[in-house]
């Protein structure tokens, strides 16, 4: 039985003070693993973490586990708010739930775990992860989660094998309501808690009014797809591609439809604008950048010619898309990095807001998250 075989083996559980993570610190216990309870202090502008931070401490109590506070808020700071700030000023749409993955949590307080001597770090993301003993040396997967629409894996396409060997998710084999439901029968505080939304460091504060404090604003002009003046933003480093709201449409009348921005140039301080039907808001390539395989050893080869079919998201809870990755012989010079080996993405289909910036994430087609990199 999993008690037994975990017996003695612990476990540091970052406690976000949501239900999520309360439950996998439960789950844990019950499964024999001697727990240890810790709130992670990051950069936050509105006070929520103040009230996280009580809730984290006051499962840990019902828990009756051990409790640690670790301040990476400068840490913080500079790798996932100054990252984001820079990405915004060069025209890109960074994602820094990625990137608090990467630096923080899977580094930070990785490390810190290890520096304590615990066996494993947990997560209350929702992911399932798997021993594969198929090969020579164990390996692990990272496979989505039970729960589809809440599925977390496309944070998680920067892990690598020695990160994923100490780690463990929970509950991920549950469906979201399963879990409030166990947390309700276990009584514990956080149990009706409801969801964090928007980037976690900002709550209620907007994107735009958090990036105005860094980057200046400055009035453009919005022109359509034929480069007619039609309207005025606050400057192009605030939008990003797709986005319908922010900027003012000047030539409008009863039968004028939304407008979405297909491109947006800093060095020009300009955006295009293009109606939903448009083909200059669809594309059915990108590149690819900063590429990270979950399993490199026992990922098969790229094909020079054909590539090799996955299944991709672009964005967080979009439906997969069938493409092929294939490599390409030059070295990247533009996206989020310069140098190194970079992908192209070819989709089956014309796919909309393709954002510069953000992560493009690949599946096999059991759900087994293969990895990811940053769209150039």
């Amino acid at each position: 039985m999993k008690k037994t075989i975990n017996k003695g083996k612990s476990v540091l559980v970052a406690l976000s003070g949501g239900v999520d993570s309360s439950v996998a610190a439960f789950l844990l216990q019950k499964q024999g693993y001697n727990v240890s309870g810790s709130f992670i202090k990051c950069f936050n502008i509105d006070g929520c973490a103040v009230t996280d931070a009580e809730d984290a401490r006051r499962v840990a109590s019902h828990l009756n586990i051990p409790f640690y506070t670790f301040d990476f808020e400068k840490e913080y700071k500079k790798r996932v708010v100054e990252y984001m700030i820079k990405e915004y000023k060069a025209g890109r749409t960074p994602n820094p739930d990625v990137m608090c993955n990467k630096m923080v949590k899977f580094d930070l307080f990785l490390k810190q775990a290890k520096k304590m001597d615990f066996d494993f770090i947990a997560t209350g993301h929702y992911s399932r992860l798997r021993r594969n003993n198929q090969f020579s040396i164990p390996n692990f997967q990272l496979l989505a989660a039970h729960d589809s629409a809440k599925d977390q894996t496309y944070f998680l396409w920067t892990l690598t094998q020695n990160i994923l060997k100490q780690c463990l998710f929970p509950i991920g084999d549950y469906k979201k309501s399963e879990v409030r439901e166990i947390a309700r029968k276990a009584n514990l505080p956080t149990a009706e808690k409801k969801d964090s939304q928007g980037i976690c460091f900002l709550g209620k504060i907007s994107i735009m009014d958090f990036l105005k404090k860094y980057i200046k604003a400055k009035d453009g002009d919005v022109l359509n797809t034929k480069g007619d003046i039609i309207g005025t933003h606050d400057g192009a480093a605030f939008y990003t591609i797709g986005q319908r709201h922010g900027f003012t449409i000047k030539t409008k009348d009863t039968k004028t439809k939304p407008r979405y921005i297909a491109e947006k140039n800093v060095k020009t301080n300009t955006l295009i604008v293009a109606e939903a039907n448009d083909p200059a808001l669809s594309k059915k390539e990108l590149t690819l950048t900063n590429l990270n395989f979950i399993n490199p050893k026992n990922h098969t080869p790229i094909r020079a010619n054909g590539g090799n079919e996955v299944f991709v998201r672009i964005r967080y809870r979009q439906p997969l898309q069938k493409a092929k990755l294939m490599k390409l012989s030059a070295s990247a010079k533009g996206g989020s990095a310069s140098g190194g080996k970079s992908y192209k993405l070819i989709f089956d289909s014309n796919q909309k807001f393709i954002a510069s910036g953000q992560s493009a994430v690949f599946y096999s087609k059991t759900g087994e998250l293969l990895g990811g990199g940053i769209i150039a």
